[in-house]
Order: C-alpha cells, then structure tokens, then sequence
C-alpha cells in the first residue's frame, strides 16, 4: 500500500538514498494522474507514484531509461530524470528526481498566442517523431491501428450523449468514421510522446513553453500525436501547425489525427464531469478544454 506522501517522506526517501540532495526546500507542486511533484530547490523535483501504484513505476522506470537520450534534441523543455530512487520500506515503489520546468498547464492557462504555439508544438514533434530502437516501448492503445479503439470510442460517445455533454454526436461519428477509413500507417515506427493533453503541455505568454510527463513514451504511428493540435490550438492555427510539422503530413495522416483527437476529447469531456460531480478520477479542468477541440473538430467535417 501507497503511504501518505509528505514533505517529510521525501526529505526521508533523499537522505536515505540521495543524500546531497538532501536539506533543500520540499514543497508540494501537483497532484497528477499517476504522480505526486514536489518541488526540490528551485531547479528539480521529485515524481514520486501515488494513484497508479505498480503501473505508475513502471512509467517512472521508462522515464528514466529513454527520456535523458531524447531530451537533447527536442527544441522545447522537457523534465530530464537526474536520480532514481528504489523502492525500500519507506516507499514501495520508484521514485524520480527530475529537472524542474516552469510554465502553467495549458487546461487552466490556454493558448492565446495561435500561430507561435503552433510553430513551438509543430517544431517539437517533428524532432521527436523520428525511428526508434527495435528494443523501444509499445503500447497496446496509444499509436497503435484505429480501428482497434473502436470499442472503447464508441462507449464513450455513448456515455457522454447520455449525460448531454456532446450536442451533435452524429458529428462526432462522421470524424471518426473518416478516421478509421483513412489508410492506415506504413512508415517505421516512430517515437511518441502519447500523452499530449492540455495537463501535459506548459503555456506561458500565451504560448507553450514546454512539455511533461513522458511516462506514455512509446512508439507507433504520429498522428497520435499529431491530434494534440485539435487539443491545444485554438481555432485556425491547426492548419499552421501542419504548415510547419515536417515531414509534412500527409491527407490520410491528418484524417487518422483527428480520429484520435475526437476519442481523445471525449475522454476529456467525460473527465472533466467526473470533476464537476465529484465522480472518481475527475478533473473538472480538462472538460472545458476538450469540449473545445471537439467543437473544433466538428466544424472540420461539416
């Protein structure tokens, strides 16, 4: 069992196994999905697994094999894993110490600055989407054929008509359907970040100034990635985000992205009234930002 986690447990768990890192300033930064931040100093932070348990360290563990050999390349910041910490009968699982980035989570700061956010994300994934090793992580429904996610997407169109938080899921159908006929990936697979949500990506000036949590990495078709235009860009900066994504996006790319942003965005939707309603697993931040990008992404089939 997870124990209660504490300004306290953290400066324990660093003098125990990090100990020059120990005596600086701890103090709670976010609660997230998987993961406890706590600011360490002014420049790290410590990710520490408290919702997810056995599943989050694995996330953890693959944070700190693969994220410091790609940071290098990528034009934005990104949290580079510093230190392990094993698990020991303080604290069951890994834990990380990670460099810290400023910026606030665009689901409570949006993207106002269009045009130069969509250069920043366009710039972003083009140095990330590049091939990766033979021993690269998988997953089984992040990049992956779309037609797979069939099950799971019409479920939760179901679920949020019913709770009348889709007006037109007829329009909603039709943007996956195009999705899913599209054809599908043929490249090599590539790596992804697979977790780019408004939680996930750092604004700040209206713009994004960085991108966290890597603990989705894996590798597979881009256009799951590429959906994140329709999740962070407000409305007609899309289209300058695959202006500047190379290699440019071809039709059968962009139509599979938008599948993946529509699932995605119910996803959101659904979690954002979870929040609203005090239901487990609510955020009630990420419903007003999702149930954007589907209206986004409405307007693109009608």
């Amino acid at each position: 069992m997870t124990p209660e986690i504490t300004a306290e447990l953290v400066g324990n768990l660093l003098r125990d196994q990090h100990p020059d890192l120990a005596g600086r300033p701890i103090r709670l930064a976010a609660r997230g999905w998987d993961n406890q931040m706590w600011r360490l100093g002014d420049d790290l932070a410590v990710r520490l697994p408290w919702a997810t348990g056995p599943a989050g360290a694995l996330l953890l563990r693959k944070e700190h094999r693969w994220v410091p050999r790609l940071a290098p390349r990528l034009p934005l910041p990104v949290p580079v894993p510093q230190r392990l910490g094993e698990p020991s009968a303080r604290f069951p699982h890994p834990w990380l110490v990670t460099t810290w980035i400023p910026g606030t989570p665009a689901e409570r700061a949006p993207v106002t600055r269009g045009t130069d956010a969509a250069t920043s994300l366009a710039a972003f994934l083009s140095a990330l989407h590049r091939p990766a090793p033979a021993d690269a992580p998988t997953s089984p429904s992040r990049g992956g054929p779309l037609a797979e996610q069939e099950e799971g997407f019409t479920g939760a169109l179901i679920d949020a008509t019913a709770r009348g938080l889709v007006d037109d899921p007829g329009a909603v159908r039709a943007v996956w359907r195009d999705a899913v006929t599209a054809p599908p990936w043929s490249g090599p697979a590539l790596w992804l970040h697979a977790d780019l949500h408004p939680a996930n990506v750092l604004v700040a000036d209206g713009t994004i100034r960085g991108v966290i949590d890597f603990g989705d990495l894996c590798v597979g078709d881009p256009a799951y990635d590429l959906a994140a235009a329709w999740l962070l860009l407000p409305g007609g900066a899309v289209d300058d985000f695959h202006a500047a994504y190379r290699p440019a996006p071809d039709a059968a790319t962009v139509r599979r992205a938008r599948g993946w942003a529509a699932a995605r965005a119910l996803g959101g939707i659904l979690i954002g009234d979870n929040g609203v309603h005090g239901r487990p697993g609510g955020k009630a931040t990420w419903g007003p930002p999702a149930d954007a990008a589907l209206r986004r992404l409405i307007a693109t089939i009608r």
